[in-house]
């Protein structure tokens, strides 16, 4: 996920400054949408399993399971799927701290597992992801649901479900700022100085 400088975010008036565009009743009205359409895609959603990329893909997640409650009247099993030790660029950054993996009772053998997460950029996040998820088990079949594609893929991933298609530059950067984590729902679009390295 990108980063955006703190300065920026605080004053309006900086031409570097970032600018929403979504809010949090945006937010809620695309899982709205997403969750009608995993429904629909999936005949009714009976052997969904949702994992969240931590941190906010586990959020986004939950929320889903909610709305997808709110539709078919069953819970949806949703955990979260840590991807710390399958990035690609973990010899060549600092250290990072381990999320949690926490996979519903049921498992993912034989289901159709959806992954979560907030920004999709080059793809390398959600290939970690996938290599994470094949060390856990055998789903039937697995599909992704991003709140926001930005574009600038680096592999061959593509998403299943998308909140907003946000074409970007490299030296644009995109924040997404969730209640639980932030103390608000927004997605924030700024630019700075140099190119951001390609990590979603």
């Amino acid at each position: 996920m990108d980063t955006q400088h703190p300065q920026n975010q605080q004053d309006p008036a900086h031409p570097d400054a970032a600018r929403p565009v979504l809010e949090g009743p945006d937010i809620a009205r695309v899982l709205t949408r997403i969750a009608h359409e995993i429904v629909e895609r999936a005949k009714g959603a009976d052997d969904v399993v949702l994992l969240g990329i931590p941190t906010r893909g586990v959020f986004l997640a939950e929320r889903l399971a909610v709305k997808l409650e709110g539709i078919t009247g069953r819970k949806t099993p949703v955990g979260s799927l840590d991807i710390t030790m399958y990035r690609d660029d973990l010899r060549m950054k600092p250290a990072r701290a381990l999320g949690r993996t926490e996979i519903p009772g049921e498992g993912v053998d034989g289901r159709l597992v959806v992954l979560v997460d907030d920004v999709l950029f080059s793809g390398r996040t959600i290939r970690a992801a996938l290599d994470a998820l094949g060390d856990i088990g055998r789903p039937r079949a697995v599909q992704l649901a991003v709140l926001v594609d930005r574009g600038h893929r680096e592999l061959p991933i593509r998403a299943d479900y998308v909140g907003k298609n946000l074409p970007t530059s490299l030296r644009e950067t995109v924040k997404v700022q969730l209640a639980e984590e932030d103390g608000r729902d927004a997605v924030l679009l700024g630019v700075q100085q140099t190119a951001p390295a390609g990590e979603q």
